[in-house]
């Protein structure tokens, strides 16, 4: 991966971080009743305010770390794994368990900003992978 690129996407990941420590993904003011989608409702989603898809979720930087099966769904970016247990924000949502799922997301987006930090020039290191 170029050093822009992935520059880039460290910015898109804390940028990330910091809506979500910031309680972002809260309920709105404007639609209290509307529950918030993770990543979806993020001003770093390709389709942040479209209320259909414009863009294919495959062209989005999160995409590389959707397990391949499951890179066709609705949202793929909710099957990212989390942790080695393989949580995602999808198994995590239908837990009900938000405390949770936001402490799993944020380590996430920690550790693959680290890991990005980390990875050499020529790109050697590869996403890291959780899913069971």
């Amino acid at each position: 991966m170029e050093t822009t690129k992935r520059e880039e996407i460290i910015q898109q990941l804390k940028l990330e971080k910091s809506i979500l420590e910031d309680g972002g993904y809260g309920r709105s003011v404007r639609t209290p009743r509307t529950p918030t989608i993770y990543f979806r409702d993020s001003i770093t989603c390709l389709n942040h305010g479209e209320p259909q898809k414009v863009h294919p979720c495959s062209e989005c930087f999160l995409s590389q770390y959707v397990h391949p099966a499951y890179r066709d769904v609705e949202l793929p970016c909710h099957f990212i794994p989390l942790n080695a247990e393989g949580d995602t924000i999808d198994s995590l949502v239908r837990s009900g368990d938000v405390d949770k799922l936001e402490a799993c997301l944020l380590a996430w987006l920690d550790s693959t900003v680290k890991n990005l930090k980390a990875t050499d020039n020529d790109g050697a290191e590869q996403p890291e992978r959780h899913m069971k």
